[in-house]
């Protein structure tokens, strides 16, 4: 019986052990995983382009961006509130502490008077969505 009791402890023991060391490793092991992620930053999310004429043609800005985070970013799809807004997104990864551009284009034929139009930017990365506007005010043509 005293036999029995000294192997069924030092079992004990081993298990005991064992589910210690898997407690200690499981969370280190989850955490290493959290760290891998990538973020987007954008040097400014809002542009005005003050006063453009209805027929002077496009009108055009680039935000730029960095990745801040310590994995690829990937630019998921990029899309704007109407038709007269135009963006153009890098379609390859973006490394981490690498740079990039989202160019947005607005068409201000048609269009007299302000406007403010949002552009969506869908990442994979801890920042999921930025929202970018580009704003102004178009003068009409004056007629002749």
């Amino acid at each position: 019986y005293l036999q029995n009791n000294v192997i069924n402890g030092n079992f004990m023991r081993r298990i005991i052990f064992v589910i210690m060391a898997l407690a200690l490793v499981a969370p280190v092991s989850l955490h290493a995983r959290k760290k891998q992620n990538a973020d987007i930053s954008f040097k400014e999310t809002v542009y005005d382009f003050g006063s453009v004429p209805e027929r002077g043609g496009k009108v055009s800005h680039v935000f730029e961006f960095v990745n801040t985070g310590n994995a690829n970013l990937v630019i998921k799809d990029v899309t704007a509130e109407c038709g007269c807004t135009t963006p153009e997104y890098p379609q390859n990864p973006i490394a981490p502490g690498k740079k990039g551009v989202v160019k947005v284009t607005y068409n201000p034929l048609g269009r007299p008077g302000g406007f403010n139009k949002t552009v969506t930017v869908k990442t994979n990365g801890k920042t999921k969505r930025v929202y970018l506007k580009v704003k102004g005010v178009v003068n009409p043509n004056k007629k002749q």
